[in-house]
């Protein structure tokens, strides 16, 4: 899937094998190695997040013509600008003469250049170099030389996906039929009606791991399962970066919040199962999409180190539910924060015990499927440097 064979992961390809195993008998987990290790991240840094497609926000991070904005996103100081033709670029915020940042982390410009504070260089808003101060008379300068470093950039459904490497393949092979099965939610036009930050003290795959299986959800959850059954999953089979499938709501409930109840809208044209199903959709590696009748909720992943993450929650609704009269979007927020709490301290537990080094690998359930399909995938590229969609293994729930 990676347009580039990568190099072996620094863990040992025997603690690997199990985790690869046909049999869920015989299949294990991770080592606590890929959870734990400052080199093994540093790995995931570069080959992952840096060789593939990261989702670093919604597209209304530069709404609209000749927008700029610098944002720090997985360790990197990103400029984000919108032209005039409203296409997106993204550049290394550091000018090409003597490396200022052109703008502030967290600032919002609109102008119709990009100009570097310290000594005027002026750059069109696709980065080529317009102005060099004083640099008429230098021999052999030519200004073509020196356009903003760039990275690639493509925005899908209202959201921005970077690349760092610029040699992942097209975002379109990346995300697959994912797209299709988000067809019946108006991503692109929805916006955030409420947002929640969370540093969690876990490994940034131990998150997504929780976030694939409802086995833990009758012991941490019982809020939820009074509005859907655990053990309502049905998978779907993946052609990009992707796992997940749906899950029923419960016969009384109308969404996921406290009381069943929505203070929503209903999709336009949505009808027969959507109806009743909450689809989980985790697009490798930074973002997990969680769309419902009547809003999507995501989690958008960084990882600040082996054992904590960044994670921003969001909660998105149509324009006509945004205008309905008395709309509130916390019938939503309440019900998936105490759910998130409920998840992320479970997973800062799982993060104590690999960080005391009380963890061996162990075995799987059935009911596990769609972690055994996201480890099965980190081994593989661990080990073989190769990215492929995750097979389906049991289609009984994922």
């Amino acid at each position: 899937m990676l347009t580039r064979p990568l190099p072996p992961a620094p863990i040992d390809p025997a603690e690997l094998e199990p985790v690869l195993q046909s049999d869920y008998g015989a299949v294990r987990t991770l080592p606590a190695d890929a959870y734990t290790s400052d080199e093994v991240l540093a790995w995931e840094r570069r080959h992952i997040f840096g060789g593939g497609w990261v989702c670093i926000g919604r597209s209304d991070l530069v709404p609209n013509l000749r927008d700029q904005r610098a944002l720090m996103t997985n360790g990197l100081n990103v400029l984000l600008t919108r032209d005039e033709e409203g296409e997106v670029h993204a550049f290394h915020n550091s000018c090409r003469h003597r490396g200022h940042e052109l703008i502030g982390v967290g600032e919002c410009v609109s102008r119709r250049h990009i100009a570097c504070p310290y000594h005027s260089w002026a750059y069109a808003l696709d980065g080529q170099l317009r102005t060099a101060t004083r640099f008429s008379d230098v021999p052999g300068f030519d200004p073509d030389d020196y356009p903003l470093r760039s990275m690639a950039i493509e925005e899908w459904r209202g959201w921005l996906f970077l690349n760092v490497s610029g040699d992942a393949p097209p975002l379109a092979d990346w995300v697959g039929n994912l797209d299709e099965q988000l067809e019946p939610w108006p991503t692109a036009t929805m916006t955030i009606q409420a947002q929640h930050e969370y540093v969690v003290k876990a490994n940034w795959k131990t998150i997504i791991e929780n976030y694939l299986e409802c086995y833990h959800c009758p012991a941490i959850h019982p809020e939820l399962c009074r509005v859907s059954p655990p053990d309502s999953g049905t998978p779907i089979e993946p052609t990009g970066l992707w796992i997940g499938g749906h899950m029923e709501l419960a016969d009384h409930a109308e969404t996921m919040s406290l009381d069943g109840k929505s203070n929503g809208t209903t999709m336009d044209g949505m009808s027969g199962p959507l109806l009743r199903q909450i689809h989980y959709y985790a697009l490798f590696p930074s973002i997990l999409i969680s769309p419902h009748p009547d809003y999507v909720m995501t989690h958008r992943l960084e990882p600040i180190s082996p054992n904590e993450t960044f994670v921003e929650c969001a909660w998105l609704f149509t324009p006509e539910a945004v205008e309905h009269p008395g709309f509130n979007p916390s019938f939503a927020e309440d019900f998936w924060h105490l759910t998130n709490t409920q998840d992320f301290d479970a997973c800062e537990s799982v993060a104590r015990a690999l960080d005391a080094g009380a963890f061996c690998p162990g075995p799987l359930d059935y009911r596990e499927a769609g972690v055994r399909r996201f480890m099965g995938s980190m081994a593989r590229v661990y080990q073989d440097g190769v990215l492929e969609p995750p097979a389906l293994i049991d289609t009984a729930i994922w």
